[in-house]
């Protein structure tokens, strides 16, 4: 893996968490109204966060020079990546629940904050056990490896949310409303506190993104220890989640092959993990950032290729948007479909 070490003050790990705090106050006051995100707004909201992610790169470039800024960006794109498949999923669980379209952000929001809390958990653990123990990188690989099989062989198996033993525990600990109530998690009845069928969507999002944050952290570890690298790539490309999900709900059938992009950049990472504990040594960045853009963008364009002639693709994403954002009339707020 990349030795890459320098020191980081105090204080900057400070002014970078306190610059993601801001980000996302900033964040929930825009949407505090719970209105409907429409596509072109989730754009501009998309295009901001990904320039922020890119220019971060460019303030480590200036800091600590090209090595810093290139392991930075690999791990970016590769966390970017793989929040699409996020992506895929949170659509299931809120077609699901027929979550209505004005309080998915909501879910969203406070999803993202228990992942970044979670990443930051499972960043400083796997990096010390990488440094401390040698062979937890064979262990660490081999999990990558077997995590992109099982993504390339089981795409479409169908995700049941009120299965996760998450959620069905919470349900038996907490008194449950199975019916929204606006945007609150909580409600009173007489003078009893309840959850509301939001809450037990915001713990479904929860318990899944750990899965995907366990992925996550362990790919960027592949490419770089560097705990300062790897929280800043996870947190700037995790920031736009919420935005990238309103820009690809209605285009989500059209990527039907990312996942075996995806699959590919798990194993390639799991490979260069093992690697880099063997005489082989630790494969350099500028390869490691070439597989992952062309592993990307081939993925992409073969998913685009492959589904362009497929029938009204406007009207198809446009219904398809409805069905998954909760807009479309079968899609009625109080309980889940």
């Amino acid at each position: 893996m990349n030795e890459l070490s320098f020191a980081v003050p105090l204080w900057v790990w400070a002014a970078v968490t306190l610059g993601i705090g801001v980000m996302l106050a900033v964040d929930l006051i825009a949407h505090r109204d719970n209105h409907v995100i429409g596509f072109r707004e989730a754009a501009l909201w998309s295009g901001l966060w990904i320039a922020i992610g890119l220019g971060f790169g460019l303030i480590l470039f200036a800091w600590q020079g090209g090595e810093a800024s290139s392991t930075y960006y690999a791990g970016y794109l590769i966390e970017k990546a793989l929040s699409i498949d996020n992506v895929f999923v949170f659509a299931l669980v809120f077609s699901f629940f027929a979550v209505p379209d004005a309080y998915q952000h909501k879910v969203l929001f406070w999803g993202v904050i228990g992942a970044l809390a979670a990443r930051l958990v499972f960043i400083f653990i796997g990096a010390e056990l990488l440094q401390v123990f040698f062979w937890t990188a064979y262990l660490f690989g081999a999990f990558l490896i077997w995590t992109g099989w099982k993504m390339a062989l089981s795409k479409d198996e169908e995700v049941h949310p009120d299965r996760n033993p998450v959620v069905r525990l919470v349900k038996k600990l907490i008194p449950t409303d199975p019916r929204f109530h606006g945007g609150k998690f909580f409600i009173r009845v007489h003078g009893k506190r309840i959850a509301t069928l939001l809450f037990v969507v915001l713990v479904a999002v929860e318990a899944t993104d750990l899965i995907f944050a366990v992925d996550s952290v362990a790919a960027v570890l592949a490419i770089t220890t560097n705990t300062f690298i790897v929280w800043t790539a996870n947190a700037f490309a995790i920031l736009g989640l919420r935005s990238l999900y309103f820009c690809l709900a209605g285009l989500l059938r059209r990527f039907q092959y990312l996942h075996y992009g995806l699959a590919v950049l798990l194993a390639f990472a799991g490979v260069k993990l093992i690697l880099s504990e063997t005489p082989v040594g630790k494969l350099p960045i500028p390869l490691t950032l070439g597989v992952i853009v062309v592993t990307i963008t081939v993925s992409i364009a073969w998913s685009l290729i492959a589904t362009r002639g497929g029938g009204n693709d406007s009207d198809e994403a446009r219904h398809e948007a409805d069905d998954v954002t909760g807009t479309s009339p079968h899609h009625q707020e109080g309980r889940p479909s």
